[in-house]
């Protein structure tokens, strides 16, 4: 299969929100232009293609030295097992290699993170309307 890792660009937004959507993590899309900003805020953002379709993205951000924290990592349903979301990682974290890579796992994610060596920590979050 002949991928393709190349930047984020603004046009591409309706097709990431056609694989979020597909996926179901509605609550990305829901501020679709909140969402549209954080994928332009983010660094780094790449999507995969395969002839010209994108097949897939990683949206990360990072303080360049330390830490590149992984926001979202998704991959076609069609497309999965094929080395394309550890490709996305790989060349995330090579624009940034001193970095450690940390992120969040679903349930249904966690076995393809302790698969590739990824070690699990223990995290909290808080919504912002829960930050009063």
């Amino acid at each position: 299969m002949n991928q393709i890792i190349r930047p984020f660009r603004e046009k591409d937004f309706t097709r990431i929100v056609e694989l979020i959507e597909a996926e179901n993590w509605s609550n990305l899309v829901s501020k679709q232009a909140e969402y549209r900003e954080a994928l332009l805020q983010s660094n780094p953002v790449l999507v995969a293609t395969v002839e010209d379709k994108i097949v897939g993205y990683i949206r990360a951000i990072t303080d360049q030295h330390i830490s590149l924290y992984i926001c979202e990592l998704l991959v076609d349903p069609a497309y999965r097992k094929y080395g394309i979301g550890k490709e996305l990682m790989n060349q995330a974290h090579a624009l940034f290699p001193t970095t450690r890579v940390e992120l969040l796992a679903t349930s249904t994610s966690q076995t393809y993170y302790e698969q590739q060596n990824y070690q699990p920590f223990y995290g909290f979050r808080r919504a912002p309307k829960e930050m009063k």
